[in-house]
């Protein structure tokens, strides 16, 4: 971070704040307007801790190799505007005379993955003198659309739950920190959002088809580009949402029980050429070579830690077959873990309590519903049906993929909000149906239930 840092900081959040307070009125409702702009300040604020965690207790790591990245595009853009928007918006592919002097120092100039955040990160950087904090205010802005995308969907779903929604989505420390400042994840959790808005508004509720499905259809592009085993985890989840929801429109119970099965195998056939067809030829995500490639990074990762951080959830051998079998423990991991008593550092300690949190509403829920009937409220209702198993795939590929508790507090992410979600959500209907039983009204005031509408 430099000077510049210090003086064009308050000034563009005087700017972000101002653009944020003039759209409020239009993206929010009376119930949910108090979230907005303490939401909004969270990622913010997680942007810019991001930055002074890895400059003063890191001492370095990617958010600053980025940033690396984005000041050659900044200075090829000074010398040559036209090499600096080669740079950010060509392609990457063969020998271009423009831009070889550059690119020849950007190591991450061939990695797909790596460049496609550097693309976006210098295009924000023309903005603002490529100021580091500044691009991370940027990417906290983008990611919070997306969750506030994210935030909009599940209150059409369930409305009554608008607080513990908010807490779920805005309020872990893990997802504002991780999701918020120049990183790959804050453009995956931004566009998972977009792609759940999309995919919700689209496909199930079938409303402002034509502007959900460029939003979704963005937010794919962008998963695609960064991170496409989180598409792959979302897309079968997905596929099983439209069956029930269509399946439950279905008057007929002989209809339905005779779709049923072509249902789930148009689902099944559809999610494994879309995983297949994305992936084919990746190095990292060919659904061929996942096995080997998780094998790989976790044995990696683990042995690059010294910290005490590594965890062990079994061996296996790459294939997919062994992955299956070390699957429960991956979900438990992911979900549960790291306990309190494995917290090293004050970030792990974070992810500890979000964890510990996660493993009390879930045993505690389970307990007083019952385990059999939580399972029928599951399967009984698409969203749980859809968050649980969304949750549970991206468990099993992050658990296994990770190696130690420090990368994986960021590669969960994005099955965080969805989890808690889901849990708030099954809590609601739960009480719901026990007030049914007990013969009290769950809502009386009509008023509010007016005011429970919202905004898009």
């Amino acid at each position: 971070m430099e000077l510049k840092d210090l003086l064009l900081t308050p000034i563009y959040l005087a700017i972000f704040y101002g653009i944020a307070f003039s759209v409020r009125k239009k993206y929010t409702n009376v119930l949910t307007k108090k979230y907005f702009i303490p939401a909004l300040s969270l990622k913010f604020l997680g942007a810019i801790a991001l930055g002074l965690i890895y400059q003063f207790y890191y001492g370095g790591g990617d958010t600053f190799n980025y940033h690396y990245h984005t000041q050659i595009i900044y200075e090829a853009f000074l010398n040559s505007p036209s090499a600096g928007l080669q740079l950010i918006f060509g392609s990457t592919e063969g020998y271009n005379p423009d831009v070889a002097l550059y690119a020849g120092r950007l190591y991450w100039y061939h990695a797909s993955t790596e460049y496609a955040v550097v693309r976006i990160a210098a295009f924000f950087g023309l903005f603002c003198f490529d100021t580091y904090t500044v691009i991370g205010l940027f990417f906290a802005a983008m990611s919070f659309s997306g969750m506030w995308a994210m935030y909009l969907t599940f209150l059409r779903i369930y409305p009554l739950a608008y607080k513990k929604l908010a807490i779920a989505i805005f309020f872990l420390p893990s997802v504002f920190f991780w999701g918020s400042g120049l990183m790959k994840d804050s453009i995956c959790i931004g566009a998972l959002g977009w792609v759940f808005y999309g995919f919700y508004h689209t496909a199930i509720l079938k409303r402002q088809i034509i502007f959900s499905a460029l939003v979704g259809l963005l937010g794919v592009y962008l998963l695609i580009s960064v991170k496409v085993y989180i598409l792959l985890s979302f897309l079968p989840p997905a596929l099983l949402w439209i069956f029930n929801e269509n399946n439950r429109r279905i008057k007929s119970a002989a209809a339905r029980m005779l779709l049923k099965p072509f249902f789930l195998l148009l689902g099944l056939g559809a999610g494994y050429i879309g995983a297949t067809q994305l992936t084919e030829g990746d190095a990292k995500y060919d659904v061929e070579k996942i096995g080997e490639r998780t094998k790989i990074n976790s044995e990696y990762l683990t042995s690059q830690v010294a910290n005490g951080s590594a965890y062990n959830i079994g061996s296996f051998d790459g294939s997919l077959g062994s992955m299956v079998k070390v699957a429960p423990q991956a979900v438990v991991v992911s979900l549960f873990r790291p306990f309190l008593f494995e917290a090293r550092n004050p970030v792990m300690l974070l992810s500890a309590l979000e964890a510990a949190l996660f493993l009390y509403l879930t045993v505690n829920l389970f307990y007083k519903t019952g385990v059999i009937k939580s399972l029928q409220l599951i399967a009984s209702q698409p969203i749980l049906t859809f968050c649980f198993l969304f949750s549970i795939v991206l468990a099993i590929g992050v658990g296994t993929n990770s190696g130690n508790f420090g990368t994986l507090v960021r590669y969960k992410i994005p099955l965080m909000p969805f989890y808690l979600a889901a849990l708030y959500i099954m809590q609601f209907m739960a009480s719901a149906k026990r007030k049914a039983r007990l013969n009290q009204p769950q809502l009386n005031n009509p008023r509010k239930l007016r005011q429970l509408a919202v905004t898009e």
